[in-house]
């Protein structure tokens, strides 16, 4: 592993005891998810045990160098015995609770004290600061003058609730990311380590890459492609970005304008069904809903957002005159797709079981052990010629995989152990093992900061609900907003995009829906909407001067400043600021209406206003608008998501005015040049 490159290098850079340290990461994710071999205390447990284990032996104190060695596994050992401890005396912390021994002080202490410093290695400062203020708090919160002030907290009492109860480090955001965000993250591990990311990119070159403004096209929809798989924003703009950023620039688009393209898409990755970003697992568990309810709810809004971003490349691209590619330069999108349909078919099987109400950690259990399957599968047959030896084989591993459904997840695992017997006779077959390895080891890698982030924002869950804090700040914005709603949106709106300055979205949504949601629900939002809301506005902090993780993720790659990419990005991605307000206004944009009509209406009315928008913001449809048009349109625009009498119908009335107006002297200006 090279010095500067710590985890970001490839898996085969990594020292030997990092790599198998990763890969035994992963198997023990895979069999706790499969088998249920331990409780779930000890398997968040062992995750953040894991977790500070890669983290320690990664990533430095300070500076880019490889850490000093020893010191690492002396700290990286000292959190796996954190999860020892849990495992070996479970019983008799159940029967002691709340009485906690000298040796149960220690290890609690070490515990809080080596998640903090994993995260600020992974996170930096800002997201440790923020838990430590909470800290803070909890231990001397009772001498703040006030409502702010609690009745008093013993450090045996916080230690207690921090570190070994269910709501503090081992909280419901560690179980969602030792469950089901680790198994999605291995998905796409297995699936991008398969050749998913060309099949997105070629497919998507295929259908647009020859229209007008074609490369930016492809960055949209690869990217709303990508995020069936990865679910990460930043992660999406640093792998799809590496082809979809110089290709626009190649074609006349500037450069802030092309790393504002691929941020705002990659960044919409999470919002879009069916798998989204981590945030959508950890809402779930917290609203207490079907994860497909989320999905169903996100669906329209994340159409909007990707369909937003489309019109204004296009509106962008017929203001620059940018063509598209030669079409004999584009890939025939359907043999992309006949090349490597199989990797489909877990993709379509996770999207069916999770819509079919099944639980996400059975769908994404499910998922990756069929992708594994697959892509062992097609090494061994697809140098079959004989297409019916291939049916015969695939229709036999069905056979055998459906055995699953009499004699459990065992069988399934079974076949795997076949195929990888298998895999080390054929030719060829060694590499796709080796594929597979990685895959393991790549999946361990992108869950350290996920995992690391979701079990330091235990600290804030911990403290708020052992001191009740938050329904103080909720009774705060209860009384600001009890006679407008609107502006306590805005309030948690800012709140959501200034934490987002400093922090991932993980931490964000979950501090946000701690203190803001529930004030929101009190004012008559309904209880998904409000959580959704926060989600959108935490994910699009990262696209938001000053600090915009995304825009700045691709300023290298686009050789701009990353503000000048954050003030595209912010235009680009207008929809998305505007459609979580019309969502509270209009709960049926989400579904959560009485009927389909009412979700046609609001999303006909959201439509015509990003329409409207657009074109305000690029200044060109027919031709170049005039200032008084851009500001009509934005007029017409804001008039049609104000949720107050007649402003539907005056901005239905002034957008078509502005509309006909133009398309009627754009007509009359092309007669005149033609005579």
């Amino acid at each position: 592993m090279s010095e500067s490159q710590g985890m970001s290098a490839s898996p085969s850079q990594w020292p030997r005891s990092l790599f198998y340290v990763a890969l035994l990461f992963s198997t023990y994710q895979i069999v706790t998810a499969a088998f249920h071999p331990v409780t779930s205390q000890v398997l968040r447990a062992g995750h953040v045990g894991f977790l500070l284990l890669l983290v320690f032996l990664c990533y430095p104190a300070r500076g880019t160098a490889r850490p000093f060695q020893p010191l690492a596994w002396l700290l990286g050992l000292g959190g796996m015995a954190t999860f020892a401890y849990q495992w070996v005396f479970e019983a008799d912390l159940i029967q002691r609770s709340g009485d906690l021994t000298t040796a149960d002080m220690a290890i609690g202490l070490l515990l809080i004290a080596l998640v903090f410093e994993a995260a600020r290695r992974v996170m930096g400062i800002a997201l440790p600061l923020i838990c430590g203020l909470f800290l803070a708090y909890g231990l001397f919160g009772e001498y703040l003058p006030g409502d702010l002030a609690h009745r008093g907290y013993g450090l045996d009492q916080i230690v207690n609730q921090l570190s070994f109860g269910t709501e503090g480090l081992y909280g419901t955001p560690t179980y969602v990311s030792a469950t089901y965000i680790f198994l999605f993250i291995l998905f796409g591990a297995f699936l991008e380590q398969a050749g998913m990311i060309k099949l997105f990119t070629d497919f998507a070159m295929g259908l647009f890459g020859h229209k007008l403004g074609g490369p930016a096209k492809v960055s949209v929809f690869s990217s709303a492609l990508m995020g069936t798989i990865t679910g990460s924003g930043v992660a999406n703009v640093v792998t799809t970005g590496q082809f979809t950023i110089p290709l626009m620039k190649r074609f006349g688009y500037k450069a802030g304008f092309a790393g504002g393209v691929e941020a705002t898409a990659s960044m919409g990755s999470q919002l879009m069904p069916p798998v989204m970003g981590a945030v959508a697992f950890i809402m779930a568990e917290t609203i207490n809903v079907p994860f497909v309810e989320v999905a169903k709810a996100a669906l329209i809004p994340a159409l909007l957002y990707f369909g937003s971003t489309f019109w204004m490349v296009h509106l962008e691209a017929k203001r620059a005159g940018l063509e598209g590619l030669p079409k004999d330069q584009c890939p025939d999108p359907w043999a992309a797709v006949k090349e490597r349909w199989f990797l489909l078919i877990p993709l379509g099987v996770l999207i069916a079981l999770l819509f079919s109400g099944r639980t996400p950690m059975f769908s994404g259990t499910v998922g990756l052990a069929l992708t594994a399957i697959v892509i062992l599968g097609s090494a061994i047959i697809l140098k079959v010629s004989s297409f019916g030896l291939r049916m015969a084989f695939w229709i036999a591993l069905g056979v055998l995989c459906a055995g699953f459904f009499q004699l459990g997840i065992g069988v399934v695992f079974a076949v795997i152990g076949l195929l990888v017997v298998a895999c080390w006779f054929v030719k060829g077959g060694r590499d796709t093992l080796r594929v597979c390895v990685d895959a393991l080891v790549e999946g361990a890698r992108h869950a350290v900061p996920v995992g690391i982030a979701c079990a330091l924002v235990g600290v804030i869950i911990g403290v708020v609900s052992l001191t009740g804090v938050a329904s103080t700040f909720a009774g705060y914005i209860l009384a600001i907003g009890q006679d407008n709603l609107f502006l306590s949106l805005v309030l948690t709106m800012v709140t959501c995009l200034v934490l987002g300055m400093g922090i991932p979205t993980i931490p964000n949504y979950i501090i946000t829906s701690s203190i803001a949601a529930p004030a929101l629900l009190d004012l008559g939002v309904p209880l998904i909407v409000s959580h959704m809301f926060v989600f959108y506005f935490g994910i699009l902090a990262d696209l938001t001067p000053p600090v915009a993780l995304a825009a700045f993720a691709a300023a290298p790659i686009a050789q701009e400043k990353g503000l000048k990419i954050s003030l595209w990005a912010v235009r680009i991605a207008v929809a998305g600021f505007v459609v979580p307000f019309m969502a509270v206004y209009s709960p049926a944009l989400m579904l959560q209406g009485d009927s389909l009509a009412a979700t046609a209406y609001v999303t006909v009315k959201a439509l015509f206003a990003i329409t409207l928008w657009g074109v305000a913001s690029i200044g060109y449809l027919q031709r170049r608008l005039d200032w008084w048009e851009r500001l009509l349109a934005f007029a017409a625009g804001t008039s049609l998501i104000l949720a107050m009498p007649v402003t539907d119908e005056l901005g239905f009335a002034l957008g078509a005015l502005v509309l006909v107006l133009h398309v009627w002297r754009a007509r009359r200006a092309t007669a005149v040049v033609g005579a």
